[in-house]
């Protein structure tokens, strides 16, 4: 097998690029709209009708011509959100008391605030100099959406933002790909069960935990398998297991090592690898390529062979795995999530790969700041789970200073 290492922004493209041409499951399922968080629409929402359906006033105030806002005016009724005004048409100089969210009565078009006028039951005066114009605090009918318009497009994941949109159309079934599953093999004779008796060389199995919980983040359906140990039979029949899965992920066996064997398994089932590592720190061996189905001619299944250092895996996992669990789910937005922060201290630099550190992100209202994590490198799990992002070092630059504004990789 010929090796491909790649630089970050190269493999990053690569796996976007067949991210963008995976074909969207044509395994639709219809859910109520209370259980559909975190799913992804198969179907567009439509709006049912005009949005706001009326010209919507935006504050409590009162409803009047915009060019009646000076001098007296006289107070003709009062409308609340839920009502319509059944009077006539305003006339000039006159006002109707008027709710948030009540439709405007028919020749008003305005809303002056209640704070900026004196009232009573019968007369309203606008304080002096007071200037309002014809539309002001009011959303006009259709402004937000016209009926028939698409408000949510397919590919659309469901979070209480889109759920709201949903709601106002009336909709409450939505279609939904259903989601991808993704079976995780932990590559090791070193690995063991959590309930296992331990010998002091061995740990435990913690990659394939931290996997199963990363895909359920991002919306599909794990599979672990049991523990494939280093020999060519036993990974053959792991990966034979897992190969039929919308995705397989193998972790560890990837690196130069005598007994890392998962790409050569990989090869003689079969696969086409598409890059066997990428210029990063930690996640350099990491593997993309995809293998035929079993019994299924002409179709494939990607998959990921993931270091096996626990940081290294789940580092890789944010970069490249998840944009591609999202496209098998039929999610349209794609690729890793980046922010722009200010280093708190400085760090050292000169690496020839591109690193993604562990570390501390904290939003305050004068801005943005990440820390970097002191850490043991990509075996050091509790040093990683002291972080909420990764801290993006680019290659080759020497140092960088206290201050200065890097990207953050968010997870």
């Amino acid at each position: 097998m010929r090796e491909k290492v790649l630089t970050f922004e190269e493999a990053l493209a690569e796996v976007l690029a067949h991210c963008r041409a995976v074909e969207r499951s044509d395994r639709v399922e219809t859910v109520a709209l209370k259980e559909a968080a975190g799913r992804v629409l198969a179907a567009n929402v439509v709006a049912d009708r005009d949005q706001p359906p009326f010209d919507r006033s935006t504050r409590d105030g009162y409803a009047l011509r915009a060019e009646d806002v000076s001098g007296t005016l006289s107070v003709v009724g009062t409308v609340r959100a839920g009502q319509r005004w059944d009077g006539r048409t305003l006339a000039a100089g006159e006002s109707v008391e008027i709710m948030t969210g009540a439709a405007l009565p028919a020749g008003a078009n305005a809303v002056v605030m209640v704070e900026h006028v004196t009232a009573d039951d019968r007369m309203l005066r606008v304080e002096d100099g007071r200037q309002l114009y014809a539309g002001e605090n009011v959303v006009p009918r259709g402004a937000e959406a016209k009926e028939g318009d698409v408000v949510l497009p397919v590919g659309r994941g469901l979070a209480a933002a889109e759920i709201a949109v949903a709601a106002s159309c009336g909709v409450g079934r939505v279609e939904v790909f259903r989601k991808s599953s993704v079976a995780i093999v932990a590559t090791g004779d070193e690995l063991v069960e959590l309930d296992a008796t331990m010998d002091g060389w061995q740990i435990r199995n913690s990659n394939s935990y931290a996997l199963e919980a990363l895909v359920h983040a991002a919306g599909g359906v794990a599979q672990r398998t049991e523990i494939a140990r280093d020999t060519v039979e036993c990974l053959r029949v792991r990966i034979d297991a897992g190969r039929n899965a919308n995705l397989l992920l193998l972790t560890g066996g990837v690196s130069m090592g005598k007994y890392d064997l998962v790409e050569h398994v990989l090869s003689e089932l079969g696969a086409e690898f598409f890059f066997t590592g990428a210029l990063i720190q930690p996640g350099k061996p990491i593997v993309f390529g995809r293998l035929p189905r079993v019994g299924d001619a002409g179709q494939w299944t990607y998959f990921f062979g993931l270091p096996g250092n626990p940081v290294s895996t789940q580092v890789c996992f944010h970069l490249f795995v998840a944009p591609m669990v999202w496209a098998l789910g039929g999610r349209s937005a794609l690729g890793p999530q980046f922010v722009e922060a200010r280093l708190t201290d400085a760090v050292r630099g000169g690496a020839r790969v591109t690193r993604f550190l562990p570390a501390a992100l904290t939003g305050a209202w004068d801005g943005v700041s990440v820390r970097v994590i002191g850490w043991q490198g990509s075996g050091d799990v509790a040093g990683n789970a002291r972080g909420n992002c990764y801290v993006v070092l680019p290659a080759n630059v020497a140092a960088f200073a206290a201050g200065e504004t890097v990207r953050v990789l968010l997870r």
